[in-house]
């Protein structure tokens, strides 16, 4: 094909990094903008000369696309991404890509069956540090594996409703759980703990401040990932995995390498949310579904360990195991 046309399906802050991207990457037209708030959708269609919708499947009905990118909450989720892929069209889903696991695994079996391009953006699996420690940490015993996500708390309304996000460990630190699932291997168990601690005085907010989850991987490594959104101030976000002679630790800004006599800390080059995009689109003209790093159906395995999380909270920290969905694809 000559060009990528894309549309977009969401339009808030996540989408307009998307946005941007794909206006710098040659051979890329954006075409379409739908949004259920019409002045957001109108001016994305305004700045790239598209067309404006706020009903999604109106804009398949009308528009000739290659391509779409699904940029909307995890409970806005219901027949998006199974239009598109009905319609032939290539889809990019920001994750997580759903709310429930019923709601994934319906959307999953529409994409098997289409065989339609897709990809979840989970950036991390981009940078060119992961690229390293994935390479570096082939072959060794991994032992255990230690993930943050610690920050401050988003300011979008569904954010900080249990019932429309999922809560931190399942809108944010999904990223976390993707990148140890990544370097180390599929998680099988898991048992957490949750809290309020801090943020009592939000308006209209029931999700925990403060959750910890205990995991088991399917190699026999242990690990632990903690998420905080109640700081005042920036801390860490990242991975790190540990080995008898080797320690990665991958960040949002590079990666760095702990060894018995040597440390070394290198930045990454390579921009993981720009990437992600250049290659799914690159995955689109070619029509190359192997080129993606985290297809549909990987993604569905992240959110199946982020859910289990939520329900061993729900039960005081009891052991969930995590749903096999190696049957499901991908």
């Amino acid at each position: 094909m000559s060009s990528v046309r894309v549309g977009f399906i969401g339009c808030g802050g996540i989408a307009n990094l998307h946005m941007n991207n794909l206006s710098r990457i040659e051979g890329v037209e954006l075409v379409a903008f739908c949004d259920v708030d019409e002045g957001r959708a109108k001016a994305a269609a305004e700045r790239f000369k598209g067309n404006a919708y706020t009903d999604h499947r109106q804009m398949f009905e009308r528009e000739q696309l290659d391509a779409v990118y699904i940029c909307i909450p995890p409970h806005a989720h219901t027949d998006q991404e199974i239009l598109a892929a009905q319609t032939g069209v290539a889809i990019f889903v920001e994750k997580p890509v759903a709310r429930t696991l019923d709601k994934a695994l319906e959307i999953l079996e529409a994409i098997k069956k289409s065989g339609v391009i897709n990809s979840v953006g989970y950036h991390f699996r981009y940078f060119d540090g992961t690229d390293l420690a994935k390479e570096r940490l082939a072959g060794k015993t991994i032992g255990m594996v230690m993930g943050y996500w610690m920050g401050g708390l988003p300011g979008v309304y569904w954010w900080r409703r249990i019932e429309m996000s999922g809560g931190q460990i399942v809108e944010q630190t999904t990223h976390i759980f993707d990148l140890a699932r990544y370097l180390v291997g599929d998680i099988v168990r898991v048992s957490a703990a949750t809290a309020l601690r801090a943020l009592h005085d939000v308006p209209d907010l029931n999700v925990p401040d403060v959750g910890v989850v205990n995991v088991w991987f399917a190699n026999g490594a242990i690990g632990c990932i903690a998420n905080t959104c109640m700081l005042r101030m920036g801390y860490t976000t990242g991975v790190h995995v540990i080995t008898p002679d080797l320690i990665a630790e991958v960040s949002w800004s590079g990666v760095k390498f702990i060894e018995p006599n040597r440390t070394e800390e290198i930045r990454h080059q390579r921009n993981g949310h720009f990437y992600e995009s250049v290659v799914f689109v690159e995955a689109v003209k070619t029509r190359n579904q192997s080129l993606i790093r985290c297809d549909y159906a990987d993604a569905v395995k992240t959110l199946a360990v982020t859910l289990a999380a939520l329900e061993s909270a729900d039960r005081n920290g009891e052991p969930v195991e995590v749903p096999n969905l190696s049957a499901e694809g991908g």
